[in-house]
């Protein structure tokens, strides 16, 4: 079938079925195409929980159609990919995230959105890239438990100074492949070009880093910079959508084989499939819901 047959039938599957899309920035560039929605993970599952459809399908990996369920939880959530997960939510179960605490009784814990549904019903709140600084704040203590990125919870421990942040060691593999030298060779080979990294990445580089940011701080930066030339330091997705969207820019990788191979599963195939056959739902137990959907809204309240 032709790319633009499979095009045609999605659309056609997501009026008759009354359903959206949602498209992760790291997915491959062509499921923009079909997708109502493009961004991080929390902006879309917020969007959608704001819109009238019956059908949920997410084009990202397995926390983040969880995270669509807990704030949609009447509507069916569908996963292309149900293989698609994240290797750094992935480091943390529930029993590893019971025994960090029980380490340090009575510190407050915040866990990243990239974290399983268990964890997040286990955890006092939740943060994203974006407002992990002023989340950690918002808690007025000296010192927090940050899971299961370690290196977001260090960048964050570095902003704020006051704050002693104890991390779980997780991290995402991907982001970790990024190191100074690469920074270095970048800036050697495009000295007029600024360095915009992720906080997922080690501290050597984000400390290095002219700007550092979420995937829509990032996207968001290169819209608004009067600066013609970046170097992106984050998965490959935001370097094809910032090419893209801003052809007289100058949008150059760090290196060329920074890609999650996860959030690189999922096909225009595989979303008219799960169309058709309204397979892989997404099912969170109730109990862990209710608990998870906590640590979610006591962030969505800080962060209005």
């Amino acid at each position: 079938m032709s790319i633009s047959s499979t095009i045609e039938k999605i659309n056609k599957l997501k009026q008759i079925k009354n359903a959206i899309i949602l498209a992760h920035c790291y997915q491959p560039v062509e499921i923009d195409e079909v997708a109502d929605y493009v961004g991080d993970s929390l902006y879309l599952s917020q969007v959608a929980a704001r819109t009238n459809a019956d059908i949920i399908v997410f084009a990202g990996v397995y926390f983040m159609a969880q995270t669509a369920k807990l704030l949609s939880p009447d509507k069916k959530v569908l996963l292309p990919q149900i293989e698609a997960g994240c290797r750094m939510a992935d480091m943390l179960s529930y029993k590893q995230l019971k025994d960090f605490t029980s380490k340090h009784p009575s510190i407050p814990s915040v866990c990243y959105v990239n974290s399983t549904a268990e964890v997040k019903s286990e955890c006092d709140i939740c943060c994203t890239s974006s407002n992990a600084v002023q989340i950690v704040k918002s808690l007025g203590v000296s010192k927090i438990l940050f899971v299961p990125d370690t290196y977001l919870g260090k960048w964050v421990e570095k902003q704020l100074g006051n704050v002693e942040v104890i991390t779980y060691p997780g991290f995402c593999p991907t982001h970790l492949q990024i190191r100074p030298i690469d920074v270095e060779n970048a800036r050697k080979k495009f000295p007029q070009a600024l360095v915009l990294a992720h906080p997922e990445c080690h501290m050597s580089v984000s400390s290095i880093a002219d700007y550092v940011g979420s995937t829509a701080g990032i996207m968001n930066y290169v819209k608004t910079s009067k600066h013609k030339s970046f170097i992106i330091a984050t998965e490959q997705g935001v370097v094809d959508r910032l090419k893209r969207d801003y052809p007289n820019k100058e949008i150059i990788p760090i290196k060329n084989n920074i890609v999650c191979p996860n959030m690189k599963m999922t096909s225009l195939d595989d979303i008219l499939h799960v169309l058709e056959t309204e397979e892989n739902e997404i099912i969170v137990d109730k109990n862990i819901a209710q608990n998870a959907v906590k640590c979610l809204n006591r962030m969505l309240e800080v962060s209005k």
